[in-house]
């Protein structure tokens, strides 16, 4: 078990400011005017369904985001069309009249679901003219206004006559994209981000409040983006032949040949600034999703063609000069490598001769190895044709100088390693084509013995075919944080809209119920020995809660605090985030505590990466030393998890707990890591401690842990 550490309270103090600084800034200047925001919509956006719709409708959601620099006020009205001819047109109602009033600065517009009812559908032919009408509304009002379409969520209902997904995704979603192309307005892809999230649409067409929530990060992320007003110009020169421009998914694509090449640019309407890029090979505007999202944030997607070059050297010298020409417009120095089946070859084989060149590559049922494809010598299916020409364009005359070819991927493991870039593949269990055995298999294996970082998404029951993720969200964060564009959500103070009754709550209790039941507590408590605070691991101590069910930890709190004064402040489900905000809006240092316990982390896990997490956690940490200036603080972060040594749950805390343990810590504030009661000889978490997920205590996991709180204050 790690030793106790000590840190100053100047120390924690000046990283914690200094975190807060690089934390993606959250407010403008106190003295300037509030932005104005409006939602605009339908009952998404007013928050039917939603479990306490005026504290977790997604508006009011931004608002607790954004903070008191911004107003955020929601104009949804349930059941309204975007169609002036529809059975409840938006046109008609109070709230659209509010909004124009209003004059907002962004206004962000959330139409077309009910659209889709067989009784409107027969209007659609209108449907572009009507969006286009109501963007210059709001401009006539504003021109200053900056408009973001929302791309309506899927409805995963039944009934054909009613809400339907097929119209809203073959019909009203590309007439959303005309419109945006046509008006150059943002447009934002709400239905991929909820594509494969049925269990947030508890109705088949209604956010809950957690699925709300995703929808107010997002617009959290657009509203707070940074944005460069750099623009690139190719223009017809020199080598340049600049075609036609066409509408990409609402965005401008440029197709144009550079030194007689046929290359695409899409452009965003809002630059990221850096100027970041995704280089894509082969295969443009198939499985587009991760393409569009990165579109939306800022990136330029570019292609330079390399088709049945195999990645061979003049294809590696045409990409040459192709980076030097994207770079010397302004695009970022280092680019996003993308590649699908084939596109392997290239990206890799340029990655391996510019690693200095590249931030990350994503490589999707990449082909390494020419042999198992096109070769088909192997297990693969193999493409005969492709192989002869394979062959010509890497000069193979024979056998023997196809047995001894050393130009794959898979032959340059080592220098591709040394790069030092991230890489992430994803790939299909069963696909036959480039099976993963011959390909990403090895490779990775080679990759990560050079000392090299690839992560591999495995789809099971996947062959080649469809490539990318229906939902692109793991890819997109991957190039985000590679390129320096991820917004940290651990580090953004903001309320939880959990609701689950699974969360150990009394029936129709919510996680506001929770809250204020502890600042209730706090506030008519004084002189506490010991204030709990944490997420459902702390919940479950029990205590004088009376909305909280299911206390696995009320033998042990029966024996072990029974001496004590103390207030059980754990919530089911929180994050840093909302322990941050809690702290930061709530009255706790009302009880006065002697010792206040933190326990916080764990469910960041499966949204933010170890670095992120601790950001999240010295804020947390600053928070708690303002709050609880005469306090002795116990930090635990995340306790142990992971059935076994080699989960991604257990070396990720270890990870995060390497990072935690270099914090200098003092008399006050203290840190403890204590795996070793829970862990055994063999690294496993002990069962008859641990619960199956490898997260929650047993009743005797409890009794470990309150024995070792309870000794901790005796010492202080």
């Amino acid at each position: 078990m790690k030793t106790k550490q000590r840190l100053s309270s100047l120390s924690i103090f000046l990283i914690c400011i200094l975190t807060a600084f690089a934390s993606f800034g959250q407010t403008t200047s106190k003295t300037s005017k509030k932005v104005k925001i409006a939602c605009v919509g339908n009952s998404i956006t007013y928050g039917s369904r939603v479990t306490n719709r005026e504290k977790n409708a997604y508006p009011v959601q931004l608002q607790y985001m954004l903070g008191a620099d911004y107003e955020v006020e929601n104009f949804g009205v349930s059941g309204a069309t975007l169609l002036q001819k529809g059975d409840k047109p938006y046109w008609q109602t109070d709230a659209y009249l509010k909004a124009l009033r209003y004059a907002p600065d962004i206004v962000f517009i959330k139409l077309g679901t009910n659209d889709s009812k067989a009784q409107n559908r027969i209007f659609l032919d209108g449907f572009q003219d009507d969006y286009t009408k109501l963007i210059q509304k709001f401009k006539t009002k504003n021109p200053q206004t900056r408009i973001v379409l929302l791309l309506p969520l899927p409805s995963f209902a039944k009934d054909s006559t009613k809400i339907w997904n097929p119209v809203i995704r073959d019909e009203i979603i590309p007439s959303i994209q005309k419109v945006a192309y046509r008006t150059k307005t943002e447009v934002i892809d709400l239905h991929q981000m909820f594509i494969d999230r049925a269990d947030l649409l508890p109705d088949k067409i209604h956010p809950s409040g957690l699925g709300a929530s995703l929808i107010a990060q997002r617009l959290y992320e657009v509203v707070l983006g940074n944005s460069t007003d750099i623009n690139i110009q190719l223009g017809n020169k020199n080598d340049i032949v600049v075609g036609e421009e066409a509408n990409f998914y609402g965005f401008t694509l440029t197709n144009f040949k550079y030194k007689g090449i046929d290359c695409k640019l899409a452009r965003p309407k809002k630059i990221a600034k850096g100027m970041p890029w995704v280089w894509r090979a082969r295969f443009w505007g198939h499985e587009p999703q991760t393409d569009i999202a990165l579109l939306e944030r800022g990136f330029h997607i570019a292609y330079c063609d390399v088709t049945d070059l195999y990645g061979n050297q003049e294809a590696v010298e045409r990409w040459d000069n192709f980076y030097g020409l994207m770079t010397k417009t302004g695009l970022s120095k280092k680019v996003a490598l993308e590649g699908m089946s084939r596109g392997g070859l290239i990206i890799y084989n340029w990655a391996e001769q510019n690693s200095d060149k590249v931030a990350c590559i994503y490589a999707d049922a990449p082909v390494l190895d020419g042999k198992s494809w096109p070769g088909g010598l192997k297990k693969g299916n193999g493409s005969p044709d492709n192989w002869e020409r394979f062959k010509k364009v890497y000069g193979l005359k024979n056998d023997s100088e196809v047995e001894t070819f050393q130009g794959n991927p898979i032959h340059k493991t080592k220098s591709i390693a040394r790069g030092g870039y991230p890489m992430l593949h994803v790939c299909g269990e069963t696909d036959k084509v480039v099976p993963m055995a011959e390909n990403t298999v090895p490779f990775e294996k080679a990759i990560l013995a050079h000392g090299g970082q690839l992560e591999t998404i495995a789809k099971p029951n996947n062959g080649h075919h469809p490539h990318s993720l229906e939902n692109p969200k793991p890819i997109v964060d991957f190039i985000l944080r590679a390129t320096g564009q991820k917004l940290n959500f651990a580090v953004v103070a903001s309320p939880s809209a959990e609701y689950r009754s699974a969360a150990g709550w009394t029936e129709g209790s919510d996680w506001w119920t929770q809250a204020t039941d502890i600042d209730s507590i706090c506030k008519a408590s004084e002189n506490v020995d010991l204030l709990l605070i944490g997420n459902s691991i702390t919940q479950s101590f029990g205590g004088n809660r009376p909305h909280v069910t299911g206390h696995s930890g009320k033998e042990a709190t029966a024996k072990c605090f029974k001496d004590l004064k103390w207030v059980n402040a754990g919530i089911s489900g929180d994050r840093t985030q909302h322990m941050l905000w809690r702290l930061q809006n709530g009255n706790y240092e009302k009880a006065e505590p002697k010792t206040v316990v933190l326990t916080i982390g764990v469910n960041n896990f499966s949204f933010e990466n170890t670095e992120e997490i601790f950001e999240g956690i010295k804020l947390v940490l600053h928070a708690a030393k303002k709050k609880f200036s005469k306090s002795n603080i116990i930090l635990f972060g995340p306790l142990p998890t992971g059935t076994n040594p080699d989960s991604k749950q257990r070396k990720k805390y270890n990870a995060l707990h390497d990072k935690i343990s270099g914090l200098p810590f003092d008399d006050k504030l203290s840190y403890h890591e204590i795996s070793a009661f829970y862990i055994d000889a063999e690294g496993n978490l002990n069962e008859n401690l641990y619960s199956e997920d490898g997260i929650h205590l047993k009743p005797e996991g409890y009794k470990v842990w309150a024995e070792y709180i309870h000794e901790q204050i005796n010492e202080n």
